[in-house]
């Protein structure tokens, strides 16, 4: 789920960045602390919004640098388990797909890319055996958020599942959704 959310913190301006104004200052460093940002309660930080009160700066004896308490917007994308997201296969590998949640990525295992037998091919091809369908790379598609860790902060892991009915490759669902409708016609 994508956030608006705001955040108070002292923000560090070093010596330098004083000959600029404080908001620039302020902004700048709030850019280069929170952009790329990962935590169990933000979530992925996507983009700071706006720099909103910027209060006095203090100036910390020995660091020389000021620093302000300032209150600021964030677009953070925080996934939650059961979620319905949209994506793109960026590399498809042995044991399965990533994909990029546009913010995120998450790793679909190749037993809960589809409900069929799977193979992988040298192509990085996901191929069903009996259904015949493929998943490749540029593939949108549609999944569920099934498992979330952030035991590593630098590379939190995300485990999809695209196998349960009405989620998988966009391509198959407009198919299974104009077979429903011809069907539903001829009654």
């Amino acid at each position: 789920m994508f956030y608006r959310v705001k955040v108070k913190d002292h923000i560090r301006v070093p010596p330098s960045m004083f000959n600029v104004s404080k908001k620039e200052a302020v902004l700048a460093n709030v850019k280069s602390s929170y952009d790329r940002y990962i935590s169990k309660e933000l979530g992925f930080v996507i983009n700071i919004i706006d720099v909103g009160e910027i209060k006095e700066g203090v100036i910390v004896p020995g660091d020389g640098a000021g620093y302000y308490e300032t209150e600021f917007e964030l677009l953070t994308f925080k996934p939650e388990l059961n979620e319905l997201v949209y994506g793109k296969i960026r590399d498809i590998t042995d044991f399965g797909a990533f994909m990029d949640m546009g913010g995120a990525e998450g790793m679909v295992h190749i037993s809960q890319s589809m409900d069929d037998f799977v193979s992988f091919s040298k192509d990085k091809v996901l191929q069903g055996k009996k259904t015949g369908q493929s998943i490749k790379v540029g593939d949108q598609c549609k999944a569920r958020i099934i498992a979330i860790s952030y035991k590593d902060l630098n590379n939190p892991k995300i485990g999809l599942t695209m196998r349960q009915e009405g989620l998988g490759k966009l391509e198959w669902l407009q198919q299974a959704q104009s077979v429903k409708e011809k069907t539903e016609t001829k009654e």
